[in-house]
C-alpha cells in the first residue's frame, strides 16, 4: 500500500507538471507585480528555503510564483522567460527569472523583485512600468542554466545532531524538476525516502550513519529518472555546509 500511494503521489505531481514542461516552446498568458524591498532583491525567507541563495541567485532577478508553479515545492528553482505586453515600455526579450518564493494575488502567476520587474522595460521607461504595479504577461519555462555547478545539497542549519538530517536542494540545471529524494541505507539495504519538508528542503529522521548516499527523482525532457550521486555527503557532515554531487543536470 505504501509504494501503490507513493506512486499515486508522484503520477499527480507529473500530470501537474507535465503542461508545463510540454509547453515551454509556447508563451502562456498571465499577469505580473512586484512586492516591495529596500534593496530591490529577493525575500530571504521565500517558501523555497533558499534564505540568501534566494536574493542573489540569477543576480537578484527572482520571483515568487502562484500555487500551480509552485506546486507545493517541487517547482522551486525553475527558471522563465516573462514579456509584459505593453509595447511602448516592454522589451521584446523580457525577463529572465529564478522562482524561489510562492506568491501571487490579483489573478498573477508571478511577484517579481522589483529588479526582475524593472528587467522588463525598455531602457528609460522602468518609472512608467513601475507605477503599472500589475501587468498582463505571457511567459514560458526555459532551461535553468547555472555554468560551473553541479547539482549542490546544503545541509540545514536546524540539523545540529546527528539524529536529523536536513538538505537543501540547489542548483537543479536545466528544465527539470525534483519529484523526491532518498537516501542509502547500508545496513538494510534499501532506500529510505526523505520528507519533502516544505520547498526544496527535505529530511530525515535518524539517517543512516557514516556516509550518505543521495538519489533523485528526476522529471525532465528525458523522462522520470532516478539519478544517483556519484559523491556521498561525509560522515562528519555539518549543519550549513554544502557539498557538491557531481551531478550535471541539462
Amino acid at each position: 500500500m505504501k509504494t501503490y500511494n507513493v506512486l499515486l503521489l508522484l503520477l499527480v505531481q507529473v500530470i501537474v507538471l507535465l503542461p508545463l514542461l510540454c509547453s515551454s516552446d509556447d508563451f502562456v498568458s498571465s499577469r505580473a507585480t512586484y512586492y516591495g524591498s529596500p534593496d530591490c532583491k529577493g525575500n530571504p525567507r521565500g517558501a523555497c528555503g533558499y534564505e540568501e541563495f534566494g536574493r542573489d541567485i540569477n543576480n537578484g532577478e527572482v520571483s515568487g510564483v502562484s500555487s500551480r508553479l509552485w506546486n507545493n515545492g517541487t517547482g522551486c528553482g525553475a527558471c522563465y522567460q516573462v514579456r509584459c505586453k505593453i509595447p511602448p515600455h516592454c522589451s521584446e526579450e523580457g525577463v529572465y527569472v529564478v522562482a524561489t518564493d510562492y506568491g501571487e494575488g490579483h489573478g498573477t502567476d508571478f511577484v517579481f523583485s522589483p529588479k526582475a520587474y524593472g528587467r522588463m522595460a525598455r531602457p528609460g521607461t522602468e518609472d512608467q512600468l513601475y507605477s503599472f504595479g500589475v501587468v498582463d504577461v505571457e511567459y514560458q519555462r526555459v532551461p535553468c542554466k547555472y555554468e560551473g555547478y553541479n547539482l549542490v545539497y546544503k545541509v540545514h542549519e536546524k540539523s545540529y545532531n546527528p539524529h536529523y538530517l536536513a538538505v537543501l536542494i540547489l542548483y537543479v540545471g536545466g528544465a527539470n524538476d525534483i519529484l523526491a529524494v532518498e537516501a542509502w541505507q547500508e545496513d538494510c539495504k534499501e532506500w529510505r525516502r526523505m520528507r519533502r519538508v516544505f520547498g526544496a528542503v527535505h529530511d530525515l529522521q535518524n539517517p543512516p550513519r557514516g556516509t550518505l548516499t543521495l538519489r533523485f527523482l528526476v522529471y525532465g525532457s528525458a523522462g522520470i529518472n532516478w539519478v544517483q550521486s556519484p559523491n556521498a555527503i561525509p560522515a562528519d557532515w555539518t549543519a550549513g555546509a554544502t557539498y557538491n554531487s557531481n551531478i550535471l543536470l541539462t
